[in-house]
Order: C-alpha cells, then sequence, then structure tokens
C-alpha cells in the first residue's frame, strides 16, 4: 500500500530533482545503519515525503555529505538526514512490517510471512522507539482486517482506518501544528488506500479478494468517479498542508501533492485501458 506520493520529475527543477534525491537517499542510508539491508529494502517514497514534510515543517539541523552505493557505484551523490530522516526511517520499518503480517493474513503470501519475520527483530526495536504510535498503528490494522473480512463497501469506513494510522505518524509531536498535521495525514492515508483498491482492482477481482471499489467498479463512468473522490481526498489533505507555514522543500512538496500524485494515477489508468485493448487487439489480428 505504498508508492503513490511520488514526484513528477518532469516538473521538477533539476536542482529541485537533486534535493528530493538527497532526502530519498537520506532515508535510504539511514534505513541501513539503523536496521541493516533488509532494512534498506523497505525504502519508499511515502516515508520520503514524510522526511521531508517535517524537515520542511521545523526546520531541524541537517547533516549533507556525499557517498556512493551499489545502486549509483560510479559518483558519489548527496545525502541528506537529520532527526526527522530517524523518525520516518523507525515509521518506514514499522508499517513494513505490519504490511507483510496483514498481507499474510489476508492474502497468506508466503514472501510476505517470510519477509514480515526478517523484520519481526527490527520492528521491536522502531517499536521500543514509538511505543504509542505504533499500538495506533496495530490498532487500525485489526480494524481494517475486521471490516475487510466483513466485506464492508462503506469507503469512509475502509479508508477512515488509514487515514488515522497516517494521521497519527504525521503528529510527530504535540504542538500547536499537530492538528493540522493529523488532518493532513488523514485525508492522504485514506487517498493511498482508495488508490491503492483502485490500481489493485482487476488483481484483486481475479484473485476474488476484498477490494472495497468492486461493487461500484462495473458501473458506468467509474474511472471518473475514483478520481473525483481521489481529488477531495487530497484536496483536503492540499488545504492542510497550505496551513503550514512551510519554505524549505515546499515547491517539491506542492509537486507531489498537485502534481505527482496525478501523475501516479495517469499512469495506473492508462495500464487498465491497455490491459481492457489488448484482447480486442488481439483478436482483430
Amino acid at each position: 500500500m505504498f508508492g503513490y506520493v511520488v514526484i513528477n520529475q518532469q516538473e521538477l527543477k533539476f536542482r529541485e530533482y537533486d534535493l528530493y534525491r538527497s532526502y530519498y537517499c537520506g532515508l535510504c542510508r539511514v534505513l541501513k545503519k539503523r536496521y541493516g539491508g533488509i532494512g534498506q529494502i523497505t525504502l519508499s517514497y511515502d516515508t520520503t515525503f514524510l522526511a521531508m514534510l517535517l524537515s520542511g515543517l521545523y526546520e531541524p539541523a541537517e547533516t549533507c555529505t556525499t557517498c556512493r552505493c551499489v545502486a549509483h557505484p560510479l559518483e558519489r551523490h548527496a545525502v541528506r538526514t537529520s532527526e526527522y530522516t530517524d523518525y520516518a526511517a523507525d515509521i518506514n520499518i514499522i508499517l513494513s512490517y505490519w504490511s507483510c503480517v496483514d498481507d499474510w493474513q489476508d492474502e497468506k503470501k508466503l514472501k510476505k510471512l517470510f519477509f514480515a519475520r526478517l523484520l519481526k527483530g527490527r520492528n521491536e526495536k522502531a517499536k521500543a522507539l514509538w511505543k504509542d504510535k505504533t499500538e495506533v498503528i496495530v490498532r487500525e490494522l485489526h480494524q481494517l482486517h475486521d471490516i475487510e473480512q466483513a466485506g464492508s463497501t462503506d469507503l469512509d469506513e475502509a479508508s477512515g482506518c488509514f487515514g488515522r494510522i497516517m494521521a497519527e505518524i504525521f503528529a510527530c509531536k504535540q504542538d500547536e501544528w499537530e492538528s493540522t498535521l493529523r488532518r493532513m495525514g488523514f485525508f492522504l492515508g485514506k487517498f493511498i488506500y482508495l488508490m491503492d483498491a483502485y490500481d489493485d482492482i482487476e488483481k484483486d477481482r481475479r484473485n476474488g479478494s476484498y477490494n472495497v471499489l468492486l461493487p461500484m467498479s462495473g458501473q458506468p463512468g467509474f474511472d471518473d468517479r475514483c478520481r473525483s473522490i481521489l481529488t477531495m481526498m487530497m484536496g483536503e489533505c492540499s488545504k492542510a498542508f497550505e496551513l503550514l507555514p512551510i519554505v524549505r522543500n515546499a515547491s517539491i512538496l506542492r509537486n507531489i501533492l498537485y502534481s505527482g500524485v496525478w501523475a501516479c494515477f495517469d499512469k495506473v489508468r492508462a495500464g487498465k485501458k491497455r490491459s481492457a485493448d489488448a484482447p480486442a487487439d488481439r483478436k482483430d489480428n
């Protein structure tokens, strides 16, 4: 349920892309340092966004270095870290572990069970640092599991669980920005859940798996209706974002909220159209 909170690289300036990449590489390095190579595998765009958002809001001291890595062995690249990179790394491990557990429970994916076992000790380490947040994440995932097992078709009920998870994650401090960060995280979480459902709908239909969008998927204008629902979620998320006094990283964060997520949606929608057209093309040939 990750990978939708991304940049639209074509609309970024070169220096903005380099800055974004430095946060992404910074999170990758912190994951390796705190949780080893297994932790590094869990790297996601979503928690990169979290690290950039919190760094932009609180403007912590940042460590900027350069390094080489397996992915970029021939040239050194910028690496940017702060206390919020550490926080994002811890949250990334917790979410990744419980996502694997959830996938194993729902779909009995053996590779997810295997990876969950690899992450278990690392999750315990992160949980010890963020016990209260872990309890909220686990509680809401259990609630979501019950909702899915019951076959609920209520979009708000199902997506609200993941919304509350993201709200808890975004509110890293109890301060004057907590309620705004919670609101932003809540609607971004709902967007991620529904976007994931939209992306997986054909796979879930074939597998007989739960998908909250399946009952409406056969109706005329389904894709446009999904975009409208997702637009409402991102509209509320973006309104909350604009209430935050962010200058650092603001243009990149806006690129993600106003362009990147929609480039991702359009890519998924285009893939669905190609899949739908493919049988007709083969038949004509």
